[in-house]
């Protein structure tokens, strides 16, 4: 992680942090390692909320691999009416902004720590969000300058770490877990991703990375377990056609276990904003 403040005195200061405007819960989706589907999860988690009858927005904090554009299926540029307003992308109902689509194509961000701040800066405070149940910010992977800008920047309701099965996944999020403890950043929980594989021909479930290993480590951290997501061939073609699979409903194959992650997720932060006396986003 990047040098800056840490410990539990520094993690109170970090969380007295202005919140944006008209946000009620701001929700980081995380990883230790990259390749684990952390933002097939931020994606979907974001329409299945939507879908329950939430406004929802989605900003897509990895500037380096900025893939939410092509997941949602869009090019269309963000609009900007003066220096301090950006106008968010709207694509499945999600308001949504994105450095995919402001630097498209393969031209690659050469950027140090500076720069990324002052892009998550404006992509925070600059969009024009609106009235939103959720933000979703979708994460680079490790535990670097844009995870510090954003707990430097604003109130985080919460962090969804992703992981998958296979024991080295686990390693680097137990970091993932630690760093946002150490920045008193509540962990709403643990999500194993590519939990298992139910064969269309057999019948029978197969543990292609292992399994269980996600819900032994929430565990082990005191952390909730928030839910298994299957492998599922629709998950992929959803995510690489930008038609994200929680977006054909729940009874969709492969979209069961998403809808049942996000109400997971609604009833942790239900729990959190109560203790600490924020208003609270009924379930529907």
């Amino acid at each position: 992680m990047a040098s800056g403040p840490a410990g539990p005195a520094a993690g109170k200061r970090l969380q007295d942090k202005a919140p944006i405007t008209g946000v009620k819960n701001l929700v980081a989706v995380a990883s230790g390692k990259g390749g684990v589907g952390k933002t097939t999860v931020a994606v979907n988690l974001a329409i299945a909320l939507k879908n329950m009858g939430h406004s929802v927005g989605l900003l897509d904090a990895d500037v380096y691999g900025p893939n939410v554009p092509v997941m949602l299926g869009t090019n269309e540029q963000p609009r900007a009416v003066d220096e301090r307003t950006i106008i968010p992308v709207e694509a499945y109902g999600l308001k949504m902004i994105s450095m995919g689509l402001l630097n498209p194509g393969d031209k690659p961000l050469v950027w140090r720590g500076p720069m990324l701040h002052s892009v998550i800066q404006q992509f925070l405070r600059s969009t024009q969000w609106g009235e939103l149940d959720y933000l979703i910010v979708d994460l680079p992977p490790g535990t670097g300058d844009v995870q510090l800008t954003l707990i430097q920047s604003v109130s985080v309701s919460g962090a969804v770490v992703v992981t998958t099965p296979s024991i080295v996944a686990l390693a680097d999020v137990r970091k993932a877990i630690e760093m946002f403890r150490q920045v008193n950043v509540e962990i709403l929980g643990v999500v194993e991703n590519m939990s298992y594989f139910n064969c269309p021909h057999c019948n029978g479930r197969i543990d292609v990375f292992g399994h269980g290993e996600g819900q032994h480590m929430a565990k082990s951290f005191g952390v909730p377990f928030l839910g298994e997501i299957e492998i599922d061939p629709q998950i992929r073609i959803g995510g690489d056609t930008g038609k994200p699979v929680a977006s054909l409903g729940e009874d969709a194959p492969g979209s069961k276990s998403i809808y049942a992650m996000a109400r997971n997720v609604v009833a942790r932060l239900e729990v959190v904003n109560q203790s600490a006396g924020a208003p609270v986003v009924q379930i529907l």
